[in-house]
């Protein structure tokens, strides 16, 4: 290895000891393409000698094959290890490297410049604590550099250094770096920048990297290692602020311990200070600090712990425990920045799980105030967000949690959505604050519940959902359904996909968004129709199973029925009454189900009937045969 110290060869206990209290930084280099974000990396760990000898040899041969610098070592390949990185001379995926000075141990984020690979860039920047953007000394503050200059903003980055590259292009020229720093301090103006330090560096000749540089005497800062070396590293804010734990894990060996594990988030805690528990708001004392090495008389973030409390409070995983003195929030609306990263467009209404710290809830994006064109800072009207799109939003939970404003906390203040069927991440948030209707909204207890409305009705309300392709046969067989039942006395109510579309949906169209809308509106509806009490049938394509299941969660585990009214698509088309297939064939209906928008099959329904087998009747029948047999007619 190339690095030497002579504690490794006489006392290795004592050199793993000193690295061990050193502090670790956490930045990321990101800016336009080929603006030398990899080279500088490559220059860092070079100059810091933390290469093996055979890495550096590798590396010169992998210079003489893929190298733009001519008969001189390329840097940047230490990091662009891709074969398509290689190829095209640019960065694409998150590359991580680790390497120490004598003062700090780092890990550094190699992010992608393309705006393509925006979701990458806000993978390596969410651990950050600070961030080096490299402009080119010679194209000066770009498009790209504005962009990346928001998102390191908009991630609660607060320490950045503009590494004014390519000096010696540009003949060091004192000019060239002033012009360039006048404009991004404008730009930084706009965006509340404070921390922003400007260093004119060539990462491939060395200048200003560990050293002075001699080529230019009129710079009289810090190099970039300098720098480095002394900014704040974020954990050291965090013991600043007000105390956070999110609790991970309820540690319980045995009868006579109960602890509440996590890492501390921000603050400090020591034994007897007073704390509560978000969302419930309940209040009791820390007793101990316990960890592996024992007990601790304060700890503080970015400390794993286990905490005892003096009282027996409930406390279970995803709980936030804070201060007395200044307590997390609680709320389950939100105004969010959202980061959308999947190829699957957001659909506002749409159930979603949302992690946000230790704790997984339902969720839905219910508007989309607008998107932030990333190149401009425009805002923008949109219906969706499509991947690598930023947009401020209103976030619905399922129940109230502990939070913190992200500016204030990005443990306690961010979240992940997550698909429901797939469990793959879909984006990335940050919350600005709770809606105040939040806070000012109740439900209201009332003493005629369902209970009382079923025994009087004589029947156990539920929804029967029938779901399928148009010309199934849906609507015809929901039609006697509800005739056979109210025939037997029972109260029903029919929801038609047509009909609802004339009255309470009729501002809704037929794109993927509005689907999911449609059917989001439907299902509070029955949802009301269940608690007055009633059996609720509805006819509706609802051709998405995430709808399906967001209608089902709606509902008590019993209460809802999924109904595949199943025909194959030929024999759904030779029917056609309406003469709907005929129009999407031909082009003048755009969005229809089983044509150009998919129908996602019930994987799993309670009752399946194929109405190219069976009579609408015989299909009827089965249905009322269903409700008979789980008890919904008394």
């Amino acid at each position: 290895m190339g690095h030497r110290d002579e504690l490794i060869a006489s006392d290795i206990d004592a050199y793993l000891k000193q690295h061990e209290g050193k502090s670790l930084l956490r930045f990321i280099t990101c800016g336009s393409v080929d603006d030398g974000k990899s080279t500088l990396i490559g220059r860092l760990l070079y100059d810091s000698k933390m290469l093996f000898e055979d890495h550096i040899a590798a590396m010169e041969a992998d210079s003489r094959k893929w190298g733009t610098q001519g008969d001189q070592i390329d840097f940047a390949l230490l990091v662009d290890g891709l074969a398509a990185e290689r190829e095209q001379g640019i960065t694409i995926d998150v590359a991580y490297r680790f390497f120490a000075t004598d003062r700090r141990k780092f890990i550094v984020a190699d992010t992608p410049g393309h705006e393509q690979y925006t979701r990458n860039m806000v993978t390596g920047a969410s651990t950050a604590d600070a961030a080096v953007l490299m402009v080119d000394a010679r194209k000066g503050v770009l498009t790209q550099t504005r962009r990346h200059s928001y998102l390191v903003n908009l991630l609660g980055i607060r320490h950045i250094l503009v590494a004014i590259n390519k000096m010696d292009l540009v003949d060091y020229s004192q000019k060239v770096f002033e012009g360039i720093m006048e404009d991004y301090r404008a730009f930084a103006k706009q965006l509340g920048s404070a921390d922003v330090t400007f260093i004119p560096v060539s990462a491939f000749r060395g200048d200003n990297i560990m050293r002075p540089s001699e080529k230019m005497p009129w710079y009289h800062g810090t190099t970039l290692m300098g720098y480095l070396e002394t900014v704040e590293v974020d954990d050291m804010r965090m013991q600043r602020s007000p105390l956070r734990l999110p609790v991970q894990w309820v540690n319980r060996p045995n009868l006579d311990f109960r602890g509440f594990a996590g890492t501390i988030a921000g603050g400090r805690v020591r034994p007897g200070d007073r704390i509560r528990v978000q969302p419930s708001g309940r209040e009791s004392t820390v007793e101990r600090i316990v960890t592996f090495d024992g007990d601790l008389p304060e700890a503080v973030a970015g400390q794993s712990v286990t905490l005892t409390l003096a009282d027996e409070i409930d406390i279970s995983r995803g709980d936030l425990i804070s201060g007395t003195d200044e307590p997390a929030g609680t709320a389950d609306q939100f105004e969010t920045t959202l980061v959308w990263m999947h190829d699957e467009p957001l659909l506002p209404g749409r159930s979603y799980l949302v992690k946000m710290g230790t704790r997984t809830v339902n969720a839905s994006i219910m508007e989309i105030k607008y998107q932030v064109n990333v190149n401009t800072l425009e805002h923008i009207a949109a219906k969706t967000l499509g991947l690598n799109a930023i947009g401020v939003c209103t976030l619905h939970l399922d129940r109230m949690v502990g939070f913190d404003a992200y500016a204030d906390n990005r443990d306690t203040g961010g979240f992940i959505v997550i698909d429901r069927m797939t469990n793959a991440t879909m984006g990335a948030g940050m919350i600005h604050f709770a809606l105040r209707r939040s806070q000012n909204i109740h439900l209201q207890h009332v003493d005629v519940d369902r209970a009382a409305r079923n025994k009087l009705n004589h029947q156990r309300s539920c929804v029967v959902w029938l779901t399928g392709l148009s010309g199934a046969g849906k609507s015809t067989v929901a039609n006697l359904v509800e005739k056979k039942l109210h025939a037997m006395g029972h109260r029903t109510y029919l929801l038609d996909g047509d009909n609802v579309r004339h009255g309470l949906n009729k501002d809704l169209g037929f794109t993927d968004q509005d689907r999911v809308e449609n059917i989001r509106r439907v299902a509070e509806v029955a949802k009301l129709m269940v608690d007055a009490g009633l059996i609720v049938i509805t006819s509706f394509i609802s051709p998405f199973r995430s709808e399906r299941r967001m209608a089902r969660a709606l509902m008590a585990e019993d209460e809802f029925y999924e109904v595949h009214v199943d025909v194959p698509l030929a024999v759904a088309e030779e029917r056609d009454v309406k003469g709907l297939y005929k129009k999407a064939r031909r082009g003048e209906l755009k969005n229809f189900t089983g044509i150009d928008s998919d129908y996602e099959v019930p994987e799993q329904p309670e009752l399946k009937v194929e109405t190219h087998k069976l009579r609408p009747e015989e299909a009827a029948d089965r249905i009322v045969a269903m409700l008979r047999e789980h008890g919904r007619l008394q």
